[in-house]
């Protein structure tokens, strides 16, 4: 066993892990940060990391704002804690709620604060259940969620995400979630068969899918713009269209789930103008704060709103939140974001730097060991192959894409290995283009270290 420190020892004793393995943590423990500069963190012994997944795809402004952690300071020397419920509210919060409005990417009637993506998918799923019960639609329950999908931990959130692993040992997922194929050509396609030919079949699959179980029973459909922890996957151009022309024929809601891709992660504000799409309810996280608060939001449509007034007035009150719902000093800080945003022309940047990012990683596509190169802004995908040309990924049990990670962080940089080694990159918001020819000359590397310890292998 490797010499640790304490702080290691403490945390393999007492702390138990998120998506860990807890018996790796035990024997081994934990690789302990200490501080954050930039788009770099570091660890315990001084060694340093780019960190191109922004931690959990979310600390888009890096690891240093020296502004948020004023707003934070400020703001908790003047009201550090109050809730909005029983009709009241800190003044912080009302001027969040109204400048979100304004970012919306499509005409919205207000916002409902939380704490994590997670929450806000649960809470869509709630409210959804409650509009149909104040519609007199008591029969229309039923979610469609895609395949490979993510929506967080919570129960609900859990039932609707299209990620198995896991799942079954929590007694999830629930009923009344329906799955339909996720949009990923490479992976889904068959044999000879085209990109339009693939979306005809999955809008198809769909269409059939409200038939046999009936409109009147289907409340939502509810989907990432880009998948991002199924494997960064990019919809086929005309799909999502051709979906939402479906869900509006058969009174189907859709809720556009932007924890990922909201607040500039795509090179637009939203996910919702890159695709087009003209959700009912918008769940965004993440980078609402830049990851330096816990604070999410639901965005809700004018005629959701009016339901749900029209359910308080039966009931007496809107039966839902948490203690800390648009807590004070996340919401100074998800503030302070948003002027950094427009102040420093955030979208700007990812649209060039993003730009120089995928010609780079289409660039690493031609690799021998990469089966595809996929991304879009500063969000990106290879996966790994056995063999390119049948596109056909390597054995779970060989372990390559962990075996890359490895070697990718002893160069300093930090990626993640989705299960199907998909190797996901998702760099701070403020990366620069010198910094993004870091990541992907370390990256290169490790490919190359990687194919020869598979022919070592062989």
């Amino acid at each position: 066993m490797k010499n640790r420190s304490d702080v290691s020892e403490r945390d393999a004793a007492y702390h138990l892990h998120p998506y860990s393995n807890l018996r790796q943590i035990e024997t081994e423990g934990p690789l302990v940060m200490t501080r954050g500069d930039g788009i770099r963190v570091f660890d315990e012994n001084g060694k340093a990391y780019i960190e191109a997944m922004s931690g959990l795809w979310c600390a888009g402004l890096g690891f240093s704002e020296r502004r948020l952690a004023d707003a934070a300071y400020r703001q908790m020397l003047e009201l550090p804690y109050y809730h909005s419920f029983n009709n009241r509210v800190p003044s912080v919060v009302a001027e969040l709620a109204a400048e979100l409005i304004a970012w919306a990417p499509v005409p919205m009637g207000r916002v409902l604060f939380a704490n994590s993506g997670s929450e806000s998918n649960d809470a869509a799923w709630k409210i959804v259940h409650y509009i149909n019960n104040v519609r007199g639609k008591p029969r229309k329950k039923k979610f469609i969620a895609r395949k490979r999908s993510y929506h967080g931990t919570t129960a609900v959130a859990s039932a609707l995400s299209g990620l198995e692993g896991g799942k079954a040992i929590f007694d999830l997922p629930i009923g009344g979630v329906l799955r339909v194929s996720a949009p990923h050509y490479y992976g889904g396609a068959r044999p000879g068969e085209s990109e339009g030919e693939f979306t005809d079949r999955l809008v198809n699959e769909l269409d059939e899918l409200i038939r046999q179980e009936g409109a009147d029973t289907i409340a939502a459909f509810i989907a990432e713009p880009v998948t991002g922890g199924g494997g960064v996957i990019i919809p086929p151009e005309g799909y999502y269209p051709r979906i939402q022309e479906l869900l509006k024929a058969n009174d189907i809601l859709f809720i556009a789930d932007e924890v990922i891709s909201g607040f500039g992660r795509l090179g637009e504000p939203f996910g919702t103008q890159v695709f087009g799409l003209t959700p009912d309810i918008i769940t965004v996280a993440k980078m609402l704060s830049s990851a330096y608060a816990p604070i999410s939001a639901l965005y809700l449509s004018e005629e959701i709103c009016a339901s749900l007034a029209e359910g308080s007035d039966r009931m007496g009150y809107f039966g839902h939140g948490y203690t800390y719902s648009g807590h004070p000093v996340s919401a100074a800080v998800a503030l302070e974001v948003l002027r950094i945003y427009k102040e420093d022309a955030i979208m700007d940047h990812v649209r060039r730097v993003g730009a120089h990012f995928q010609a780079g990683l289409r660039r690493l596509g031609a690799h021998p060991l990469v089966g595809e190169a996929r991304g879009i802004g500063l969000v990106g995908a290879l996966e790994l192959a056995d063999d390119k040309a049948a596109r056909r990924p390597f054995e779970p049990g060989r372990g390559v894409g962990a075996y890359f990670l490895r070697r990718v962080m002893e160069r300093g940089v930090i990626l993640r290995n989705i299960p199907g080694d998909i190797i996901a990159f998702s760099p701070p918001l403020i990366t620069t283009e010198a910094e993004i020819d870091e990541i992907l000359a370390a990256t290169e590397a490790s490919l190359d270290d990687t194919i020869n310890w598979l022919q070592g292998q062989r």
